[in-house]
């Protein structure tokens, strides 16, 4: 039985590391997590916050997708869209996805990041 995403792979080319250290911690605030070392030596790296876990591995050929991406739930949206354009990373909203805010960024190789958060709806008087 499922209990859990343990962590999303995205793919990345070679050489690309530092280009995604500056964005996944500096930008988008999570951590390096250490590779054990016989990964290590395929280069990518691992990142998180919380129970998120990111992995970047480099592949031959690397063309990021155009659709497919991981979702990525916040809390504050707005303050983290403005964070990310502060430090000039792209962010383009969408709202056609019912009951969230959300918006999306691509990482320094291309790959397509989704973040959002639900809208909490407040009930009026009697509701």
């Amino acid at each position: 039985m499922l209990a859990a995403v343990d962590h999303v792979q995205l793919a990345a080319p070679a050489g690309s590391e530092d280009a995604l250290r500056a964005y996944y911690v500096d930008v988008l605030g999570m951590t390096e997590i250490p590779k054990p070392p016989v990964l290590a030596a395929r280069g990518g790296c691992w990142f998180g916050a919380g129970a998120v876990q990111l992995h970047l591995g480099v592949e031959v050929d690397f063309r990021p997708a155009k659709k497919a991406h991981p979702g990525l739930r916040v809390t504050g949206i707005e303050a983290y869209a403005a964070r990310l354009k502060s430090l000039g990373a792209s962010v383009t909203w969408d709202e056609d996805l019912p009951g969230y805010r959300r918006f999306y960024s691509e990482d320094p190789v291309g790959n397509r990041l989704e973040f959002l958060e639900p809208v909490v709806r407040r009930s009026g008087p009697g509701g």
